[in-house]
């Protein structure tokens, strides 16, 4: 291999963690375009204006966070490309490193589409949530490549009994249960991204109990893994791995509970996003510690074929 193909092999999983990173990020940024009202900054796609591809001066401050956060967009293509190519290039070559990285740098112009159609139907609010889920499934294609990275490619070995894993799988579901509801009730807040943006037409105070209560069902899941885990003796890491998921589904209630009471001021919503993408990682953190993936066993040395020794000659008689 040549050098610059050994040096983008290395980067492999510090361009998958640069991924998960990034595609968190465009989180941060979609919430300021919805926050500051500028979701319409850039009135149409794929064009910012019906005349340039960039914004203009007389578009104003949401022109530049809007179009901001679609350069972000050929960011995350830039780092999937690159993880696909260091990933093709590694030795061995692994399938399973080069299908997640294929499904990423797909993701992520598919993404980008989902947020051009959120532009042309003028931020409806259902197009919106499925620009957020969207994300929060190529958060978790970024986690598995940047995981997999350091894992063999044996059969999984599980560290934990059956009925752990499932309990675990379940408090996953309402994690994302959580998430999902949670985009419900953004769809049904005030904070469209535009003044003329429609709603769901939920009523906000109703969505958000159901909120709540999954919440407090997610807390309740999770406590009780982390006691079974102690109670069986599971490995430091997926122990650890539990107790950070409690400590950030904590934080994330707190500033649901007290963005919910203040009126969901703006820094509280942006940090409340940001906080769903933490809560996912750290939900995949502890389905990964569940189990391990050996090494596959290396392919024995072919037998030395048998030498065939000429025959005795026959004396004769």
């Amino acid at each position: 291999m040549s050098r610059p193909g050994q040096r983008l092999a290395s980067a492999l999983r510090p361009l998958a963690l640069a991924s998960l990173v990034a595609n968190a990020g465009l989180i941060v940024t979609g919430a300021a375009v919805r926050l500051t009202g500028s979701g319409l900054g850039c009135p149409t796609w794929p064009k910012c204006t019906d005349d340039s591809y960039t914004t203009t001066a007389e578009m104003g401050v949401h022109g530049v966070i809007e179009f901001g956060n679609r350069l972000l967009t050929f960011v995350l293509v830039a780092l999937a490309f690159a993880t696909f190519f260091a990933a093709l290039v590694s030795r061995p070559r692994r399938k399973s490193l080069i299908i997640l990285s294929i499904a990423v740098a797909l993701g992520v112009p598919g993404q980008g589409v989902v947020g051009g159609i959120t532009v042309l139907t003028k931020l409806n609010p259902w197009v919106v949530g499925l620009h957020f889920i969207l994300s929060i499934a190529l958060i978790a294609g970024c986690y598995a490549l940047w995981r997999r990275v350091d894992e063999g490619d044996g059969r999984p070995v599980p560290l934990v009994p059956t009925p752990i894993r499932h309990l675990a799988w379940i408090t996953a579901l309402v994690s994302f249960a959580v998430i999902a509801v949670g985009v419900v009730v953004t769809g049904s807040g005030p904070h469209a991204g535009d003044q003329g943006a429609k709603r769901n037409g939920l009523d906000p105070a109703a969505i958000s109990q159901v909120h709540a209560d999954l919440v407090f069902l997610l807390i309740g899941l999770s406590v009780a893994l982390w006691f079974a885990l102690r109670a069986l003796n599971a490995p430091p890491a997926t122990i650890r791995a539990a107790g950070v998921l409690i400590a950030v589904e904590f934080g994330q209630g707190i500033i649901g509970f007290v963005q919910y009471f203040t009126h969901l001021p703006v820094i509280l919503v942006a940090a409340h996003m940001l906080g769903a993408a933490v809560t996912w990682t750290a939900t995949l953190a502890v389905l990964w510690s569940l189990r391990t993936r050996p090494e596959l066993p290396r392919p024995t040395d072919q037998p030395t074929p048998a030498v065939v020794q000429p025959a005795e000659p026959v004396p004769a008689s």
